[in-house]
Parts: structure tokens; C-alpha cells; sequence
């Protein structure tokens, strides 16, 4: 099953848009891990097992894991989700951008070593930095298009000869030329609603959009799905992290988790019926 497949599978099963972000800090873990030589996978295992019934897919951040040298318990992490939650995509939040040659051997970090079924990758170094994840035919890419930080418009809001913003050159560039085989998809915040909007515009339908920003980051719900679902309701990765993972620091985190993310879904599933039925 290629990624796409996945992704529309994951849609109809669950009736999530819901993504999980993995960023495990050590210093907000729960104090019942703090002496477990294999904390960050524990508390990423026991996250996915208690959101994976809200959610659609689960996004671990690689630089939380590698920070702390952590990258086999990223492994077991991604292999516990495939043998345990088999219908939910991971997306490996790594933001690669090298030549070919490069990329080709994060291509196979990604892929190989991990697992994931997409990985999030940076276009500024044009289409043969990218390529060699698209060799990965059932594997997905999400580029980086309008990311959700302030200072993502210091050089995405540049003008083009057209008039275009860069983020929607880049939108039209990878719905244009680079999604041969609708392997790709673009990140787009959640923090810039109106923007959300004209990317997908400018993709239509059928491309699939990762969209962090929801909870610690401000973005709002309805303007969110109201902005980027397409007509089906779906083509939606809508990301929380920080929001879900650290809903308690108690001894309750595993619940808190659970009740965030059914929040969540709710609240995207709530906008999503009104859309559905206008």
C-alpha cells in the first residue's frame, strides 16, 4: 500500500484528522519515568497506545530523540506503532534538505532505519534534493511550504516576478512538477489560516497537507478546517504535540493524553459536519 492509500485508509477508519506529534522532553516527563533508562520510548509507547484510538497518525520529531542519543528507542518507538497501530502513517518530522547524494542516505534513515511512511523535507534546495525520497514509491514527502513560526514569512512572503508569495511558488511547484505519483504532500501552520486557504487553492484536492500549530502554537480549530480540508472533508494532518503530551504531569498522563486527543478530534470532526452538511 503506497502512502497515499495509507493516508485515505487511516480517513475512512478512524474519522480522524487528528495527527500526534512525538517531542519528548525529558525535563516534562513524568516523574514515574524519571529514572527508566528507556523513558523517552516508555512514555512515547504509552502516548501512541493511549491516543492511537483519536488519532490518524503520529509525527515523531528526530532531534527530541537524537538530542538525548535516544535514536533506538525512536526505532522501537516507530516499530511499536507499526506492530501495534499498523493502520496509522508516521511521519518522521526530520525537515531534511541536502544535494542528492545526501539526501539519499537520509532517504534510507528515514525509511529503512525507521520505518516512517513520510518524512518532512525542506524544497530550497530544488527538486534533485528531494528525489531521492521519491525513489520510495509507496512513501510519502511533506514539504516545507508556510511553516507555523513568525519567521517563517522572512523569506516565505518574498515576492516572485509574478506577484506570488514564495510559499505559494512552492505550492505550485510541487503540485505542478514534483508530485508525479502523488507522493507528495506540504506543511502548512495552522498559525496562518488565510494562507492555509490559498495553498489549497492553489493545489486542489487531492494533495495531502500536514498542519502543525494547533494548541501550544494558538491556531484555531474551525479556522483550520474551514481553510484546508478539501471537499471530501478529509486531506488533513492536523498536528498537536505539547498540547496532548503534557495535558498532566501527574500520574494521570496516560488518561490526559487520551482526553486531549478526543478533544481534539471532536473539535475537528465538529467543524468538519457543519462543512459537510452547508
Amino acid at each position: 500500500m503506497n502512502f497515499k492509500s495509507l493516508l485515505d485508509q487511516a480517513w475512512s477508519s478512524t474519522g480522524s484528522l487528528l495527527q500526534v506529534g512525538l517531542d519528548p522532553d525529558l525535563a516534562r516527563l513524568p516523574a514515574e519515568l524519571q529514572d527508566d533508562p528507556d523513558a523517552i520510548f516508555t512514555f512515547c509507547r504509552d502516548i501512541v497506545d493511549a491516543t492511537a484510538p483519536y488519532a490518524c497518525s503520529f509525527k515523531p520529531q528526530i532531534a527530541y530523540f537524537a538530542a538525548h542519543h535516544a535514536e533506538a528507542q525512536l526505532e522501537a518507538v516507530c516499530a511499536h506503532i507499526r506492530a501495534k497501530h499498523p493502520t496509522l502513517s508516521i511521519v518522521l518530522d526530520a525537515k531534511r534538505g541536502d544535494i542528492g547524494t545526501t539526501a539519499e542516505q537520509y532517504a534510507r534513515e528515514a525509511f529503512e532505519r525507521y520505518g516512517a511512511h513520510a518524512v518532512t523535507v525542506s524544497p530550497y534546495l530544488g527538486y534533485d534534493s528531494v528525489e531521492p525520497y521519491l525513489a520510495w514509491r509507496d512513501r510519502g514527502i511533506f514539504i516545507l511550504c508556510r511553516t507555523s513560526n513568525p519567521g517563517g514569512s522572512d523569506l516565505q512572503f518574498l515576492k516572485m516576478e509574478n506577484g506570488d508569495p514564495l510559499y505559494l511558488h512552492v505550492a505550485g511547484l510541487v503540485a505542478d512538477k514534483w508530485n508525479r505519483h502523488e507522493q507528495c504532500g506540504l506543511v502548512v501552520g495552522a498559525t496562518f489560516p488565510n494562507e492555509l486557504a490559498a495553498v489549497r487553492a492553489r493545489i486542489g484536492e487531492a494533495m495531502p497537507l500536514l498542519v502543525p500549530g494547533i494548541g501550544a502554537q494558538g491556531g484555531d480549530v474551525r479556522a483550520t478546517v474551514q481553510s484546508g480540508c478539501n471537499a471530501a472533508g478529509t486531506g488533513m494532518l492536523v498536528n498537536s504535540s505539547r498540547a496532548i503530551l503534557y495535558a498532566s504531569g501527574g500520574d494521570d498522563w496516560r488518561e490526559a493524553a487520551a482526553r486531549a486527543a478526543k478533544s481534539l478530534r471532536d473539535q475537528i470532526n465538529a467543524v468538519r459536519d457543519v462543512q459537510q452538511q452547508a
